[in-house]
């Protein structure tokens, strides 16, 4: 794990699920993950949209980078995950939009955070988004 993901993530559990510098006032959430070829648990940091009750929606942008990031990999092998927003811990499942799904949620997100349309037209890969939905509510 890079030094910079595990500064916020304890910076985020110290404070409650709150982090400064680049990503100070962007929600963020702790995504739990499995790897998806090794097994092995992994906790990344990411921005967040709330889409209301309960779901949540991520984009796999990985900067504009031309590859997409190991996380994306990792939900599409195992999409049960577990999910950290603010203090609240809980399980949830990754479902990857498609279609006229991801377009429209393409909408919302690139309206909320500007960045990821830069990101988009720096790669020329389509980026994937996933709605994380709790499984306890």
């Amino acid at each position: 794990m890079a030094d910079v993901d595990q500064a916020a993530i304890a910076e985020f559990r110290a404070s409650g699920g709150r982090v400064g510098g680049d990503l100070s006032g962007t929600p963020v959430l702790l995504l739990h993950h499995v790897g998806a070829r090794s097994g092995t648990a992994y906790v990344t940091p990411l921005a967040y949209a709330d889409l209301g009750g309960g779901r949540l929606a991520i984009a796999a942008s990985n900067g504009g980078s031309a590859r997409h990031p190991a996380w994306y990999h990792n939900l599409r092998a195992h999409p049960a995950i577990t999910v950290e927003v603010g203090t609240r811990t809980f399980p949830a499942v990754a479902e990857e939009q498609l279609a006229s799904a991801r377009a429209a949620l393409w909408s919302v997100l690139a309206a909320r955070f500007p960045t990821l349309a830069t990101f988009a037209a720096g790669t020329e890969r389509t980026i994937p988004l996933f709605v994380l939905s709790p499984l306890d509510d």
